[in-house]
């Protein structure tokens, strides 16, 4: 009996077969490539810009863009990779078009310190020990402060290598830069960081 007629369970296929089905018309594997990225593409897209609910519309924006370029995607990489290099140019031109709106502050964010959501995921116990809760809002605080002071390429170096634990081929191949100039980019910014929280803590 030929297996072609079975159903396709698209949790049961990696990120390429999707692509390709995808690309045959198949809409349900595009979904599941959206489920299986959604939630930490979202969450790099907050580091970067600070902004839950802008993170969210650049997200959807950047998923789409993908869905109607996937003939340009030529398996030369995996596909988050490809998708990543697509969300952060998405972040790249808002944070440039938000500059020249008004000037960025962390403090004032209305949506929260670019570091809450994903310090609360890590320990949901914060909340039950007052002590520990105050000494993780304050290096929250700190860390944030830090964070939204680098330049645009200097946060998203880190935002995508310290806080996604993504590997320099990755990020150099979403950044297009070598990995050489990734590495330049980390130390520098990993030395104003530590330059900053040691003025903070002395």
């Amino acid at each position: 009996m030929n297996d072609s007629s079975k159903p396709i369970n698209p949790h049961e296929l990696d990120d390429a077969e999707l692509v390709d089905l995808t690309r045959n018309g198949k809409t349900r594997a595009y979904d599941e490539l959206v489920r299986r990225h959604s939630r930490k593409l979202h969450a790099m897209l907050y580091q970067m810009i600070g902004s839950e609910a802008d993170a969210y519309d650049i997200a959807q924006e950047s998923f789409l863009k993908a869905y109607n370029s996937l003939h340009y995607f030529n398996g030369k990489s995996t596909f988050y990779t490809w998708l990543y290099s697509i969300a952060a140019n998405q972040a790249r031109n808002f944070l440039r078009r938000r500059k020249r709106e008004n000037s960025y502050s962390i403090d004032n964010d209305e949506h929260g310190d670019v570091l809450e959501k994903d310090v609360r995921l890590a320990d949901t116990s914060i909340t039950s020990d007052p002590a520990r809760q105050a000494y993780i809002s304050d290096l929250k605080n700190k860390l944030g402060k830090a964070l939204g002071s680098l330049s645009e390429k200097h946060r998203e170096v880190v935002t995508l290598f310290d806080i996604q634990g993504m590997s320099y081929a990755e990020i150099a191949a979403i950044l297009h830069i070598s990995e050489g100039t990734l590495r330049s980019r980390l130390h520098y910014a990993h030395k104003q960081l530590q330059g900053m929280l040691s003025d903070e803590v002395s």
